[in-house]
């Protein structure tokens, strides 16, 4: 996998364009003057989450006795399966609760940027290959960026693109990911048959 199709598929997983309408409804309630340091707060919480799993995630599968074969594999599935909730969404959303007063951590940052399916992603990327830690870092910080300038501009793009237009972008971002969470779970099947 190049730095290009990494950042690309990390991209995808952190669906800037479907959590635009969560940091919408979480900063509502907030005063305007202070959306902007509550994005780049969230943001920098869900990027650092995410660097101590690029770097922590192989050590992990040690200690677990996890194989990189299993790994892709459940990789792929995961991701399949979060394609298909984008493209075919739950009826009546995610179902958060409503939040009072300003948002920290929890639901900006974690879950909806640096969640499970991004956790998985950067773990399956170092474990992987671990020698290449520094191009895993830069297609992070690159898919990192081009979210971050997505989610920091949510009033505008919701405001101009609306509800039909980012879901549309949604469900294309998603048929993307189905394509690459296939390939990844044939590329791990492909590797535990050939190494029993």
């Amino acid at each position: 996998m190049t730095i290009i199709s990494a950042a690309v598929l990390l991209f995808l997983v952190l669906d800037p364009f479907g959590n635009l309408p969560f940091f919408v409804a979480a900063l509502e309630p907030v005063d305007k003057s202070r959306h902007f340091k509550i994005i780049v707060r969230e943001l920098l919480i869900a990027l650092v989450v995410l660097v101590i799993f690029l770097f922590s995630g192989r050590h992990i599968l040690a200690i677990l006795g996890i194989s990189e074969p299993a790994l892709t594999a459940a990789g792929g599935a995961i991701l399949f399966l979060i394609a298909i909730k984008m493209i075919f969404p739950p009826q009546g959303g995610h179902g958060e609760p409503a939040m009072d007063g300003e948002p920290f951590i929890v639901p900006l940052a974690i879950p909806y940027v640096a969640g499970p399916s991004a956790m998985a992603t950067v773990l399956l990327l170092s474990s992987r290959e671990p020698a290449r830690w520094l191009d895993w870092l830069v297609a992070l910080l690159a898919a990192w960026l081009a979210s971050a300038v997505i989610i920091s501009m949510s009033a505008f793009l919701g405001r101009h693109l609306g509800r039909k237009g980012m879901v549309a972008l949604e469900r294309l971002m998603g048929m993307l990911l189905v394509a690459i969470a296939t390939q990844m779970l044939m590329t791990g099947i492909a590797k535990f048959l050939g190494s029993g």
